[in-house]
């Protein structure tokens, strides 16, 4: 694979949570409608060190949760409480403006440890839905499609690939999937997916023949139709893209959007606290100075 990039994960504290920040970065802000990647653990969880991220906001993106072990109690301005649990989808779009925080539940805060480790993801919204009402979506793990084909054991979690179409409603052609080999495998998806591909290594490794992408690092191909990669025994993928959107988006903090006006909006909206509140909760981010 000769036009590609190979990204590393970059340290990012969320709060008393230390994740690998994968997208974006300097050189490709998004990969399709993907905006924002964040690896969180394999970490251990116990008395005194449980993820707690406080209210906080988000505008003109859907936020994408997807665990292999753990869970995390959701909460949002819409009113929805959901434990989102490993091979589960969390999905809560902010469009116009949406609170929420993302907590280990109180069933496991007691004396015993756990992991924790999955990925959050900012899928961007289209420039027409941008300002659409906020909602949530939850997709239990045995209502996504999963099958095997050969040796490999493939999960379709958003979008559609390999003629399969994940049952949640996404706003733009795009794809996510999880992907395990327990042998080593020569994999080729040519034709089985649509736009820009990316390959997270979330355990294991990968090689395309010239570089060997390990755990904990992203591949991008720059091209559809160069997705010929040799997975090691062992390996489990986050294969994820799509087409890109017609406009590009900025970024500040947790707001995307196609319009740096409506940033500054949405940056004054939440100093003065007019987004909607979590239900019960009174925690509250400051807005960072970048």
């Amino acid at each position: 694979m000769i036009n590609k990039l190979v990204v590393e994960e970059r340290a990012s504290d969320i709060g008393n949570f230390l994740v690998g920040r994968l997208l974006p970065f300097r050189q490709k802000r998004q990969v399709g409608p993907f905006t924002f990647i964040d690896h969180m653990g394999p970490a251990t969880i116990g008395p005194g060190k449980y993820m707690d991220v406080d209210q906080h906001p988000h505008i003109g993106l859907s936020t994408l949760t997807y665990l292999f072990e753990g869970q995390i109690e959701h909460k949002d301005s819409t009113g929805a409480l959901q434990i989102i649990r490993p091979g589960d989808v969390g999905f809560m779009t902010s469009g116009s403006g949406v609170t929420h925080t993302e907590r280990t539940p109180s069933q496991l805060r007691d004396s015993n440890e756990t992991v924790m480790h999955g990925y959050q993801i900012w899928v961007a919204l289209p420039k027409d839905v941008e300002e659409s009402d906020p909602q949530f979506q939850y997709i239990p793990f045995d209502k996504l499609p999963r099958w095997n084909q050969g040796d490999l054991e493939l999960t379709l979690v958003a979008g559609r690939a390999f003629g399969k179409e994940s049952p949640l409603q996404v706003y733009s052609p795009l794809f996510m999937m999880d992907l395990y080999s327990p042998v080593e495998h020569d994999l080729d998806l040519h034709g089985h997916f649509e736009g820009e591909i990316a390959f997270v290594v979330a355990k294991g490794e990968v090689s395309d023949g010239t570089d060997e992408i390990g755990q904990g690092q992203m591949l991008i191909s720059k091209s559809e139709d160069q997705c010929k990669i040799k997975l090691a025994a062992g390996t489990r993928l986050m294969i994820f893209g799509g087409q890109p959107l017609p406009e590009p988006r900025y970024l500040y903090w947790n707001f995307v959007s196609s319009s740096k006006e409506r940033l500054e909006k949405a940056k004054q909206d939440w100093r003065e606290k007019k987004f909607p509140k979590v239900p019960g909760d009174n925690t509250y981010v400051p807005l960072p100075q970048f």
